[in-house]
């Protein structure tokens, strides 16, 4: 975890004397917020459809709960990004990637964040990007360069509270996306020759979403076809 200020505490010392810092966290707050309102109005529905409900309705409605639950959770609450001074962990909705910084080979933000590691590429969905906030960040730069002021965009950015700014990024007044990829891709260049960031990355499936989300689905229909 962070701080209140978003820089990662210290922790205990590593075995070669050096300080270890807990996991910098990225996440979509707005898929956070969405997510909780959709289990919610979800959540309140179903009580109303087993509580009230008559015939197959109250079994329809439970059967539904991991079809609706487990999507929603998987692609609103559990995306995240995990970083520390060994490796990257990068949760998706359905993949859990786990790449050494020794494996990094960079990270890119186009018109989605994408994670290059061990000759493949890995979609990051806790980092969504913004082109509207990306087409601000170049009017305030193109704007400050035709000032001839240095600070220019940096006030253009406190004028405008919506662009986020990331605590230990290169420049503030980028994108919040891709002040993430430049931190993240520092953290690369600085720990990819740590003894303890090496090893290739890896990608396991995410069950505990896919199988209650089938086995729903199966249970569904069962109910439906009755």
């Amino acid at each position: 975890m962070t701080d209140s200020d978003g820089t990662p505490h210290q922790g205990s010392a590593a075995p070669e004397g050096e300080p270890v810092y807990a996991d910098r966290v990225y996440r979509s707050v707005p898929g956070i917020i969405s997510g909780v309102m959709l289990l919610a109005i979800a959540g309140w529905l179903i009580i109303d459809a087993v509580l009230t409900g008559t015939g197959k309705t109250p079994w329809v409605a439970l059967a539904a709960v991991p079809v609706f639950a487990a999507p929603v959770v998987a692609y609103t609450l559990r995306p995240a990004v995990l970083a520390d001074d060994r490796r990257l962990l990068v949760r998706n909705p359905l993949r859990t990637v786990h790449a050494p910084w020794a494996s990094v080979e960079g990270l890119r933000a186009g018109y989605s964040v994408e994670l290059f590691a061990s000759g493949k590429k890995y979609q990051v969905w806790a980092v969504p990007v913004s082109l509207r906030q990306r087409k601000r960040a170049n009017r305030l730069a193109a704007r400050s360069a035709a000032s001839g002021d240095p600070h220019a965009s940096r006030l253009g950015s406190l004028v405008r509270p919506s662009m986020p700014v990331l605590p230990g990024a290169p420049d503030p007044n980028r994108a919040y996306s891709d002040q993430v990829v430049a931190v993240l891709q520092e953290l690369a260049e600085r720990n990819g020759g740590r003894p303890d960031a090496a090893g290739e990355a890896t990608a396991t499936w995410c069950w505990w979403v896919i199988a209650p989300t089938l086995a729903g689905l199966v249970a569904l229909i069962a109910v439906i076809a009755a």
